[in-house]
């Protein structure tokens, strides 16, 4: 069933039951996010990024969360969203190592997309920059994992078939690990490259032969699970 929203003064046809994230990114509306994807089951809102405006609520909403309905105003671009937008943001980058042009996420990077969006720098000096000990974690037989380009948003947990990705740890040290049986992992995994496709900043990668003599010649450190 159809159902009429306005987004930014704007009037919008969109499908009932769907989150205000969807609806307005189906209509071309853009909102920054990394913990939603296309196929995200359960969005955790866990990016803070992609608030909104929305009538009748006195406070700003998480658009990956908050389900449309008939007649709904949303505005995208207040100052007080833009302001809690930035201020996650800034808070995201302080752990996050920024070195884009040895990333193979580069200019395909969600960050780089958010940081053009909200006119901010990737760079920020805000807050110290916090970022973890190990800087390549080679315990997946198949994938190798970017702890300080990854930004817990959860994409290669939710998209895993096979509960091969979960959250460890807590706080500044929260980051994805790996379990279950290693050879049941690389079978799969091989073929699927689900977590690595969905992963918005290059933190996942596939190892290959060229990828692997980068690793083993540059700093590489394997995490105990």
């Amino acid at each position: 069933m159809k159902i009429q929203i306005q987004v930014d003064g704007k009037h919008v046809e969109v499908q009932q039951g769907i989150s205000v994230l969807k609806a307005c990114l189906i209509n071309g509306i853009y909102i920054p996010h990394l913990c939603f994807f296309e196929s995200s089951p359960h969005p955790h809102a866990s990016c803070r990024l992609c608030f909104v405006d929305v009538d009748g609520e006195p406070l700003p909403v998480t658009a990956c969360t908050y389900i449309v309905k008939d007649r709904l105003g949303i505005q995208t671009n207040t100052e007080r969203v833009r302001q809690l937008q930035r201020s996650a943001f800034t808070l995201l980058l302080s752990m996050h190592e920024v070195n884009c042009k040895s990333c193979h996420a580069n200019k395909r990077c969600e960050l780089q997309k958010i940081a053009k969006f909200l006119n901010t720098a990737l760079k920020q000096k805000t807050y110290p920059t916090y970022l973890k000990p190990i800087s390549i974690d080679q315990n997946h037989p198949c994938i190798t994992y970017y702890p300080n380009r990854c930004v817990l948003c959860g994409r290669c947990v939710q998209s895993c078939q096979y509960s091969v990705f979960s959250f460890a740890q807590r706080g500044f040290e929260t980051t994805i690990t790996t379990f279950g049986n290693r050879d049941v992992t690389e079978q799969h995994c091989e073929n699927c490259r689900r977590c690595v496709e969905v992963c918005p900043v290059g933190a996942l990668l596939m190892n290959s032969h060229q990828h692997q003599n980068q690793i083993n010649g540059g700093n590489s450190n394997e995490m105990s699970i």
